[in-house]
């Protein structure tokens, strides 16, 4: 038996080795982006109600909203202060010009169509546009 004292062994890199190494710094940016998205907004967006044709008038119509919720909180929200069911009509638009997806939130449509800082929610018992 031959022994071997004094010999150095070295690790090449494997090109396998290198992928694992990218890999897990994707994978960690990957994670903290992930993170980033979970934390939730506080930031409040000032939303003005405004009635239209014989919708009733709020007493109060400027309310602060959590950004980061979607609008279909703001209309269970209006349901609620107009004191209207789930099966009576409401019809909702921003700006008088279009209706927005439930799934929208606050943040984007104030971002995309905010007013002297104020997201003007209109709403009707009949539809009005379109």
């Amino acid at each position: 038996m031959a022994s071997v004292i004094g010999t150095e062994i070295t690790a090449r890199p494997t090109a396998t080795g290198i992928l694992r190494a990218e890999r897990s710094e994707q994978f960690d940016e990957a994670l903290k982006a992930l993170d980033n998205y979970k934390k939730k907004d506080t930031s409040k967006v000032v939303v003005r109600f405004k009635a239209v044709g014989n919708a009733p008038i709020m007493k109060q119509n400027f309310y602060k909203i959590t950004s980061s919720n979607r609008f279909q909180a703001v209309i269970q929200f209006l349901r609620k202060e107009l004191g209207w069911q789930a099966g009576e009509p409401l019809f909702t638009y921003i700006n008088l010009s279009f209706s927005p997806a439930p799934d929208d939130t606050v943040a984007n449509l104030f971002k995309a169509c905010g007013t002297d800082g104020h997201l003007i929610v209109n709403y009707s018992t009949t539809q009005a546009w379109g």
